[in-house]
């Protein structure tokens, strides 16, 4: 099965690429200016949706995409703990059932 926004995608990720590294290059830069312009947006990826599919089998029709091209639901937002305080607290949880934290 072919994806015929790939391309489309991919060209999301090229323009997010480059605004983040604008954005990474003006906070190094340590200035109180205001930030640089943006590249201009690519033309035909006004109406990109996800398309990811859903439970259903439908493509998914959401329109936030993430710098990944997907949706929030689809994009893996999320890889769990980063810092060593959430992993440690997370260790801690493991399979053991909810309880109340005494304040």
């Amino acid at each position: 099965m072919t994806d015929p926004d790939k391309d489309r995608r991919a060209r999301w990720r090229a323009y997010h690429r480059a605004c983040n590294a604008i954005v990474n290059a003006w906070r190094a830069s340590g200035t109180n200016r205001p930030m640089p312009p943006f590249p201009a947006w690519p033309d035909g990826l006004d109406d990109l949706r996800c398309g990811a599919k859903t439970r259903a089998g439908t493509p998914c029709k959401r329109k936030d995409l993430t710098d990944l091209g997907r949706c929030k639901l689809h994009g893996g937002m999320s890889t769990g703990p980063t810092t060593a305080e959430g992993k440690a607290r997370a260790a801690l949880n493991g399979n053991a059932p909810k309880r109340k934290q005494s304040p």
